[in-house]
C-alpha cells in the first residue's frame, strides 16, 4: 500500500480511537464507522481529507483525517492525525453533562443493606 493511503482499521487503531486493530476491525463491520456518510469495509483504503463518522457506545465523533498513519504511536502523535468538528465536540460536552447532572441525581446507597432492605430486593427481583 503505497504512503498516501492506510487501511481504514489500521487508522482507526493508530489514531486512539479503538484500543486494538480487532476492536477497529469489528467496529467497522459492525457499520460503528462510516466514511464520507457510507458504510465502508476495514480494508478501505483511507486517504486525506477524508470524513469520518465514529460511534463507540454513547459517544460519537465526527473527524476529519489530516493525516496517515500505520503505526501506533502517542497521544500527542495520534492527535495531529485528525480534527474534530466544533459540532461534534459541543455535542460529546453536552453528553458528558448530561450524565455528571444524573449521576449526581441519583440517590447513592449508604453502606450494606440490612436483613429487611435484602428481603425487599429479593421481592422486588424475585431472586
Amino acid at each position: 500500500m503505497s504512503a498516501d493511503r492506510v487501511r481504514i482499521d489500521k487508522w482507526l487503531w493508530a489514531a486512539r480511537f479503538f484500543k486494538t486493530r480487532n476492536l477497529a476491525t469489528e467496529a467497522v463491520s459492525g457499520g460503528k464507522v462510516h466514511l464520507n456518510d457510507s458504510r465502508i469495509k476495514p480494508s478501505r483504503a483511507l486517504c486525506i481529507g477524508d470524513r469520518l463518522r465514529i460511534r463507540k457506545g454513547e459517544l460519537e465523533f465526527s473527524v476529519e483525517v489530516t493525516g496517515l498513519s500505520e503505526r501506533r504511536g502517542s497521544a500527542s502523535e495520534a492527535e495531529r492525525l485528525y480534527v474534530e468538528d466544533a459540532d461534534s465536540i459541543a455535542a460529546r460536552e453536552a453528553r458528558r453533562d448530561e450524565r455528571r447532572l444524573l449521576h449526581n441525581a441519583a440517590p447513592q446507597p449508604h453502606g450494606r443493606p440490612d436483613k429487611k432492605a435484602r428481603r425487599e430486593w429479593r421481592r422486588l427481583t424475585g431472586k
